[in-house]
């Protein structure tokens, strides 16, 4: 899942929450790993081993509760993307 975000200017909790959120994502049934960085714009991306297991952590309580104070709290716009990785390599781990 591709979770990609652009701020307000009222970041007031947001980092608490954010790293709630990733220890909590953590604690998922199935949960892979996950990935983030933030600039300009945010990208998240989590790993799940299914679509079942996305679609467990989007209905998370706690989770929910934080979805609802992004929209009206500390997002201008957010763009969830749900793929598939059907291959994958490194270099210079």
């Amino acid at each position: 899942m591709i979770f990609t975000s652009k701020q307000t200017l009222n970041t007031n909790g947001y980092h608490d929450m954010a790293s709630y959120m990733e220890t909590l994502a953590k604690k998922q049934k199935r949960f892979i790993s996950m990935d983030s960085a933030r600039n300009n714009i945010g990208i998240t991306v989590s790993y799940w081993e299914t679509l079942e297991d996305i679609k467990n952590w989007k209905h998370q309580s706690d989770h929910l509760k934080a979805q609802e104070k992004g929209k009206n709290d500390w997002y201008s716009w957010f763009h969830v993307r749900i793929c598939k990785v059907v291959h994958e390599y490194d270099f210079g781990i």
